[in-house]
């Protein structure tokens, strides 16, 4: 049996690190992340406090630990709805009638004329700022890759000879849909969106870097970012130990869809 190489163990690694600390925070770094020492502000990393502290004196070890919940959870929860309107739109397209396919296709490419961030902030501009906001509007801006992604899967499912047979054999609209496509079209969704899930959080950290979802002081990765910005030339730890969370676990989650898609692909 082929033993997993360091590609494949590193990205698990890294993710088991961020989801022990969004479920149990305190077993890797005990204390409150929102408690403040003026007289401990802008220190350097040391032994006391490995990443340094912020202008309040908090301990950013302890608020990027403390700060893996929220930033996950935006996230994976912005991924879902994201997949859920691209099922909806995907499933109405490959199975609807003709005309309902062509008004979903141009919806859909209506969206896509828009980057996914700009989206994004239209929606924000439109509903307002805040977490559940930016969640929402993250959610929306990646929904139109899985809609075409899960529209192309459907059709090609539609024609295939075991769906054919389940047709003359009497089976109505629903079972066909639950037992042959949805199983075969989520098989292939279930990797992109492990792909899905590192874009979400990049995208949710950059709107709460401009101020558009989580604000300081919480401890929330894109919130510790713009906390930070105006010290960036003076403390740089308080900006590249948020930023490299970030980009740490973005690259851990596509690093792991990649592998699940070249397993995927050999199989």
């Amino acid at each position: 049996m082929k033993r997993p190489s360091v590609v494949e163990t590193a990205p698990v690694v890294v993710l088991a690190f961020f989801v022990v600390s969004a479920v149990a925070p305190n077993l890797i770094a005990p204390g409150d992340p929102l408690a403040i020492d003026p007289l401990a502000s802008f220190q350097a990393p040391s032994a006391g406090h490995p990443l340094g502290t912020d202008e309040s004196g908090r301990d950013i070890l302890t608020r990027i630990v403390h700060g893996a919940a929220p930033s996950l959870l935006i996230g994976v929860l912005a991924t879902a709805i994201g997949v859920g309107l691209g099922l909806v739109l995907g499933i109405v397209g490959g199975l609807g009638p003709r005309w309902l396919d062509t008004t979903s296709t141009r919806f859909v490419e209506v969206l896509f004329a828009f980057p996914g961030l700009l989206l994004a902030l239209l929606f924000i501009a439109i509903a307002g700022p805040g977490p559940v906001t930016s969640t929402i509007a993250v959610g929306l801006a990646t929904a139109p890759g899985y809609a075409r992604l899960v529209r192309s899967q459907v059709l090609s499912v539609r024609r295939s000879g075991y769906v054919e047979a389940a047709l003359v054999l009497g089976h109505g609209w629903w079972r066909r849909l639950l037992r042959h496509i949805l199983p075969n079209v989520t098989a292939t969704l279930f990797v992109l969106v492990t792909l899905g899930v590192g874009q979400s959080i990049v995208w949710a950290s950059s709107l709460s870097y401009l101020g558009l979802g989580v604000s300081p002081p919480a401890a929330e990765w894109g919130a510790m970012l713009n906390s930070g910005r105006t010290y960036v030339a003076s403390f740089w730890w308080m900006t590249f130990f948020p930023g490299l969370a970030i980009v740490l676990s973005a690259a851990a989650t596509t690093l792991l869809g990649r592998s699940l898609q070249s397993r995927v692909r050999s199989s």
